[in-house]
């Protein structure tokens, strides 16, 4: 006899075939895979993205969509040494890089985030930036960075002179296709580029980019 749980996970639909009426029952849906970070302890680079697609909750893997390269322009820039794909995720700690969110609902856009939870998020991120200690934190969209930082000089894309928890600090354009800032793959790619000599990711750091980094107390009151 099946209890009432059973009951309710197994409901019976009725089929017609030709004349004659069957049951069949309707298999129980196996739960959506959660979507985790990737938080390995002292990355080289944290990755910080606003908040998952709707595919990568789907999934459960991050960077999911079909329009978004950031896998690609991982490995084009030379971060990690081999080609990745959104279910390769996990791979990052392997290399000392490690991925999260701000936010962890996901949205079709992120202007569908509230206020609240992405001030809630932001105090997440800071306490993961402290008990990690990553070298650099890198900000996946300069929307992304405009809530951590006081200096509205000091927005957009590049290596920035303040830190945060004592990690230094690098902002990428947003990898969607949608960005129309930078819409191509080579306008992204550049500042990936720019992003592996900041971190001294194999290579030698650019001239250009060796800047001392100094916590910024303006900075350090905003987060």
């Amino acid at each position: 006899m099946l209890t009432a749980r059973e009951a309710i996970d197994n409901t019976a639909v009725p089929s017609r075939q030709g004349t004659e009426s069957s049951w069949e029952t309707r298999p129980k849906q196996s739960p959506m895979p959660k979507l985790r970070d990737v938080l390995p302890p002292h990355p080289r680079v944290l990755f910080i993205g606003i908040n998952p697609s709707l595919r990568s909750q789907q999934v459960g893997h991050h960077f999911a969509g079909p329009g978004n390269p950031f896998w690609r322009l991982l490995y084009a820039a030379g971060i990690v040494p081999q080609e990745l794909t959104y279910s390769d995720d996990g791979k990052l700690a392997d290399y000392a890089l490690a991925l999260t969110n701000l936010c962890a609902r996901a949205t079709r856009s992120a202007a569908e985030l509230e206020r609240e939870e992405i001030q809630r998020g932001k105090r997440i991120v800071l306490r993961k930036i402290i008990r990690l200690r990553p070298a650099v934190v890198a900000f996946v969209g300069a929307t992304i960075y405009r809530y951590f930082c006081a200096d509205g000089a000091s927005l957009g894309v590049g290596p920035k002179t303040a830190t945060i928890g004592g990690a230094s600090v690098f902002v990428l354009p947003n990898p969607s296709g949608l960005n129309a800032n930078f819409p191509g793959f080579k306008d992204k790619l550049v500042w990936f580029e720019k992003l592996r000599d900041f971190a001294n990711l194999g290579v030698e750091k650019s001239a250009d980019l060796a800047d001392p980094q100094i916590d910024d107390p303006a900075s350090a009151k905003s987060v």
